[in-house]
């Protein structure tokens, strides 16, 4: 039988090494509660440490703020769009159309997203109740894009 070259708590209790306060933190610390934390532990010791880092490196080495303006540092200030000079328009509103369009988008798109887990069930599935209720379930959704459709809501005036 093989000796560890190792004392673990419990071990140096048995053996009578330590005093009655240390055995029982000895014994705490061989708690499997505490074995499971201890990854989590390190991750996040670990994590904060090179966070730390870089950030303590980057604040001494990186690029620091001019004392003066600068014509660089002026030219950040104003706006800027795809190299055009932004002025504001005084006569540009969207029309209602346009922000009905888009809420309908958003309303069917996420209408079709509920039907990617029916769609993962349905392989496993061996009952004919879902796939009742996926064709109940489309069924209405087209049912609903008929109705906005004849209303001439995704009509582009």
């Amino acid at each position: 039988m093989s000796q560890s070259r190792y004392i673990t708590g419990a071990t140096a209790a048995e053996r009578g090494y330590l005093s009655p306060h240390d055995q029982a933190v000895a014994n705490k610390l061989d708690s499997p509660v505490l074995k499971s934390y201890l990854p989590i532990l390190v991750f996040a010791f670990l994590g904060l440490t090179v966070g730390g880092v870089f950030a303590l490196v980057n604040h001494l080495v990186g690029p620091k703020k001019p004392t003066k303006a600068t014509a660089a540092s002026r030219r950040q200030g104003e706006p800027y769009e795809s190299g055009i000079p932004v002025e504001p328009m005084k006569g540009l509103r969207f029309g209602v159309s346009f922000y009905l369009v888009a809420m309908l988008f958003i309303l069917f798109d996420i209408e079709v997203v509920f039907l990617y887990p029916i769609g993962v069930i349905l392989k496993g599935a061996d009952s004919l109740l879902v796939l009742g209720e996926l064709v109940t379930f489309v069924v209405l959704l087209l049912v609903a894009f008929v109705y906005v459709w004849r209303k001439g809501a995704l009509d582009w005036r």
